[in-house]
């Protein structure tokens, strides 16, 4: 995320923000009379910039404002990058570890095998879902890692793209994304209609479970290594913790 700074700080510590630029690899935007003027950004070479050059040019031009859902549909359709679009913000989406997919496999084996001849459908992003929180007209575009639907074959429109709402979805944190997705995804799923959240912690070797109803928190338990992590809503759904970090 870039760093914003006045003209005046810049002058005054010059070294230092060259070396958060180094060292971080972030921008710093600089502002002149309250407007933003001046980016200054790490040195990368002729073959890192054929890859980042399309996300450095959309993060330029609107991160840190707001757009439309219509905006935001429209650059979406036109780009190649993975992207959410969250409170009115685009939001660039980084490529997932290992570790943070070998636990998105984990648990789609599990949810998988439960669903067994069950309705329900399991799936993992990239799948895009549009979340219409309560009283707001636009919706929120997201992409969870996990999420179980039991309303696909009512919910698909005549692109073939699925637009209900799931009634359990799972984040799984990493450093770029834990604030995002414990506070605004949690906001826009609670006021979306989901009815249960999963919050994975791959650092701590965690689980939160979350369950809402009337478009607030109901209840939510925490689940460490040696436990076995069990759904509010899906009765017989139980996932060990031990088996969620096996990788």
């Amino acid at each position: 995320m870039s760093k914003v700074i006045t003209a005046t700080e810049l002058k005054q510590n010059l070294g230092k923000y060259l070396d958060y630029v180094i060292n971080n690899g972030d921008d710093v935007v600089i502002t002149k009379n309250g407007k933003k003027a001046v980016r200054l950004t790490p040195y990368i070479t002729n073959i890192d910039r054929y890859f980042t050059v399309k996300e450095k040019a959309l993060d330029y031009q609107y991160g840190g404002r707001k757009v439309s859902y219509e905006e935001f549909m429209e650059i979406y359709t036109k780009s190649e990058l993975r992207m959410e679009y969250i409170n009115g913000e685009i939001i660039i989406m980084e490529s997932p570890s290992i570790s943070h997919q070998e636990i998105s496999g984990n648990l789609h084996i599990a949810f998988k095998t439960y669903l067994k001849g069950k309705k329900c459908k399991v799936y993992y992003a990239p799948f895009d879902v549009h979340f219409y929180k309560k009283d707001i007209k636009e919706p929120d575009v997201m992409q969870p890692d996990l999420l179980i639907a039991c309303d696909v074959e009512e919910k698909v429109n005549e692109r073939g793209r699925y637009m209900g709402t799931p009634s359990l979805v799972v984040e799984i944190l990493s450093p770029g994304t834990r604030s995002r997705d414990m506070v605004d995804k949690l906001n826009t799923y609670m006021l979306s209609g989901v009815m249960e959240f999963w919050v994975v912690d791959p650092d701590k070797k965690t689980v939160f479970v979350y369950s809402f109803k009337d478009f607030e928190i109901d209840e939510y338990l925490f689940y460490r290594q040696g436990e076995s992590v069990k759904s509010f809503i899906f009765e017989g759904l139980e996932v060990n913790v031990d088996e969620i970090f096996e990788y």
